[in-house]
């Protein structure tokens, strides 16, 4: 892809500008052009990167429509009026027999979506100059999308997109109405405060908030120019991005977590959002420099290929990242990422100077209550880490339910990393978030097989963390695995990332990892056994010791009248800082603990640092 020359006044971070935004959309919008069909209702990408090539589930017409779908938002972002012609041919043929029929939980119903949301954007360039019976004709066939049953996921957004451009060209606007109301009223269940939504019921926490969940509601506030519905849903997205500007590394990486990563810089999309409306904290120049950093991050490690596809994958071609639904053009929904062309040239957010990004500007552990999230991030490397004592999908995928993940790591096979095993099972799952405060969270989780359980804290500062784990339920004797972090060649931007692992209380063995070397002990005659290590993940060259940076103390408590047996002290001191820390751990209510400086303690009853109640939301009975 060739790109204008570098601009180090205007963008010293990235050398990126609205120029190099430009010719990245109009290099792939040209890239895509020999793939579409005769009538270009249809774009069909090879997907030949992988043996055999690859379809989606949905079928090889459906990829088609999904092909058309997403490369029209991205000319309507663009406003190429010479694109946007070859997509009015496209839309008159599809209406006419050639788009599959938008049905319940359809993969046509995402791809409604995406060609309304264009159609608005460009009504005056598009939608206006198409013949009546056209309109009449698209206006139908998006019409079933306002009955159409979503999947109760970001997909009850789909039919608001829907509804809201028909709802302005006035075709059927009591129904379309209808839709907007009734997906809008069922996502209020999905919001946890914050500015952060779960993706559907349960604790699914990922991309899927800002490049869904904000981004539906509050471009259809701003497009409907509803001052209140702005408001209410603009708010939320600058509570947001408070966090969410937080999980881009330094060398522009967004955090490796979740699902759909090949969508790659549609992470920028809510960046982006703020700016457009208004609704968000963070400066124009810090804006562009998380954004423009994490399309060059993708563009300099082969998400396109020699043809000028976006390929499907994370770096490169990469089937380990793809669900059922990725087909050839699912890549595409990173076309999201460029709404900031919707700025026009002159607006700050392109004129500005870039500024430095939350990982460059000092080492931060920031705790996030919604989620029950710990982020540590260290600017002398630009790594960002994200402790998940909160987040799972439906079923066990390791993308969400690991204890961490980063902007330089990905989740590997066998062992785990960043997880505990327990008698051969390592899957996570029921996870209970049991709170979060200054510089520490925790959680508990069942395995798999449902026999024993898992209280789990971990505490950071700097690079530094503190894992602890108490497992109860186990037989005598079971074998209990600790695993780190594994450094993944090409993850990140250097290159020079390590890891390490240091057993401290209950690991009495290692064994060999990827990542260097996992802890390894068995659990106890007890009712529970607690198991504790210190870890690390740099890209610093000659980082200090562990055993230099932090003490770690542990004491066995009598039972005295708790029938469930002895407890667990845990004290945390820093030793640079002098700040330490105390938790206790039990059988009866699980961890609680108060962050604070030199001393300051935790026992039952006491409220956590973040101003909850500890004693009632922390109560864990062994099984």
């Amino acid at each position: 892809m060739h790109l204008p020359p570098p601009d180090s006044d205007r963008s010293p971070r990235t050398g990126y500008t609205r120029a190099h935004w430009e010719a990245a959309a109009d290099a792939l919008l040209a890239a895509v052009e020999p793939y579409a069909t005769e009538d270009r209702a249809l774009y069909h990408f090879p997907g030949d990167h992988f043996p055999g090539g690859r379809e989606s589930w949905s079928g090889r017409l459906s990829d088609g429509l999904e092909g058309y779908a997403r490369t029209l938002l991205l000319a309507a972002f663009r406003r190429d009026e010479t694109a946007l012609e070859r997509y009015a041919d496209g839309l008159a043929a599809g209406v006419c027999g050639v788009w599959p029929r938008i049905g319940d939980r359809s993969q046509p119903l995402v791809e409604a979506a995406s060609i309304a949301l264009a159609l608005r954007l460009t009504r005056p360039l598009l939608w206006d100059r198409l013949d009546d019976g056209v309109r009449q004709r698209a206006a139908t066939w998006l019409g079933d999308a306002l009955t159409a049953e979503p999947w109760p996921c970001n997909w009850e957004l789909f039919p608001v997109t829907v509804g809201g451009f028909l709802e302005s060209v006035g075709h059927e606007p009591e129904a379309s109405r209808k839709a907007i109301d009734r997906g809008l009223e069922r996502i209020e269940r999905w919001y946890v405060g914050d500015g952060w939504y779960t993706d559907g019921p349960g604790r699914a926490f990922d991309y899927y908030n800002g490049w869904a969940m904000h981004l539906y509601p509050v471009l259809h506030a701003w497009l409907a120019d509803d001052p209140d519905l702005l408001a209410l849903y603009g708010g939320r997205l600058d509570a947001h991005l408070a966090d969410y500007a937080r999980l881009f590394g330094a060398d522009g990486a967004p955090l490796h977590q979740g699902r759909s990563l090949t969508y790659r810089f549609a992470t920028t999309a809510p960046l982006w959002l703020g700016a457009l409306t208004g609704h968000t904290p963070l400066d124009p120049g810090e804006t562009r420099r998380l954004a423009s950093g994490a399309l060059k991050y993708f563009l300099e490690r082969d998400a396109v290929d020699e043809r000028g596809l976006l390929t499907l994958g994370w770096h490169g071609p990469d089937e380990s990242v793809l669900q059922g639904y990725s087909g050839p053009a699912s890549p595409y929904w990173a076309s999201k990422g460029f709404l900031g062309l919707l700025l026009p040239p002159e607006h700050e957010v392109w004129t500005a100077r870039e500024l430095a990004g939350p990982a460059e500007r000092g080492d931060a552990v920031i705790a996030l209550a919604a989620p029950n999230w710990l982020l540590q991030s260290t600017s002398s490397d630009g790594l960002v880490r994200l402790h998940n004592h909160g987040s799972e999908d439906v079923r066990y995928d390791p993308y969400y339910t690991r204890f961490a993940y980063s902007t330089v790591t990905r989740p590997t096979g066998s062992p785990p990393d960043n997880a505990v095993t327990v008698g051969g099972d390592a899957h996570r799952e029921g996870i209970v978030p049991l709170g979060v405060g200054e510089g520490w969270a925790a959680s508990r989780h069942v395995l798999s097989s449902g026999r024993a359980e898992v209280v789990s804290l971990v505490v950071a500062e700097g690079a530094v963390e503190v894992r602890a784990h108490l497992v109860s339920g186990a037989e005598p004797g079971t074998e209990v695995r600790v695993t780190g972090w594994v450094p993944g060649e090409g993850e990140g931007g250097g290159g020079g990332e390590r890891a390490e692992l240091v057993p401290v209380h209950g690991l009495t063995g290692t064994f060999p990892s990827p990542g260097g070397v996992g802890g390894t002990g068995v659990t106890g005659g007890g009712p529970a056994t607690l198991f504790v290590a210190l870890a690390r993940l740099t890209a610093e060259p000659d980082p200090l010791p562990l055993r230099e940076l932090v003490s770690v103390e542990v004491q066995r408590v009598p039972a005295g009248g708790n029938a469930q047996g002895a407890s667990y002290d845990l004290n945390v001191r820093w030793l640079e800082t002098g700040s330490e820390s105390r938790f206790r751990f039990t059988g009866v209510t699980g961890v609680m603990g108060v962050m604070g400086v030199m001393g300051v303690t935790g026992v039952t009853g006491v409220t956590a640092s973040d101003g909850r109640s500890a004693a009632s939301s922390w109560s864990v009975k062994l099984r």
